[in-house]
């Protein structure tokens, strides 16, 4: 991977018009739809605090969800080459930011991982720094991003 460019192409298409346009802060919808080609659109947009649709995922949402989502595959990928084996894997993710900074100033990744029973924790829990490490998104945002992941065990994925 190393020296290829890799280039996204997203369409974020405005749906806040509302007759009206920008003509006053209050005036106008927050809404919006992300797309992309040959998959299912994402419909957005601000956060409640902002005037925005609360049934609708705003971009602080996604930015968490992509910090969480890029860190767990990279782990799993790690995982699959060291021989840890993962059954589950589901992230509780705490992003926090300041409005006033205007800026975000930590996310936290709490994933629970269920690991088969002979696993190393040990190695599992050194693969996350190794994840983190190689995170795309991570390694593009300017706030702490920090892993505090906890271990179950189980035979197979299903029992």
């Amino acid at each position: 991977m190393a020296g290829q460019q890799h280039h996204y192409q997203v369409r974020v298409q405005w749906q806040g018009c509302r007759d009206t346009g920008t003509t006053g802060y209050r005036d106008y919808g927050r809404e919006h739809q992300l797309s992309a080609p040959g998959k299912a659109p994402i419909e957005g947009s601000a956060d409640p605090a902002f005037l925005g649709n609360a049934d609708r995922w705003n971009p602080e949402e996604l930015l968490v969800g992509s910090l969480s989502a890029c860190h767990k595959l990279w782990y799993l990928h790690l995982c699959a080459e060291a021989g840890v084996v993962v059954l589950a894997y589901d992230d509780h993710v705490d992003g926090e930011m300041d409005a006033a900074l205007g800026r975000f100033t930590r996310v936290t990744l709490r994933p629970h991982i269920t690991l088969s029973a002979d696993s190393s924790e040990s190695l599992a829990l050194e693969l996350h720094e190794r994840a983190h490490e190689k995170c795309f998104i991570a390694n593009s945002v300017n706030f702490s991003v920090e892993c505090q992941p906890i271990f179950s065990r189980k035979g197979t994925c299903h029992g």
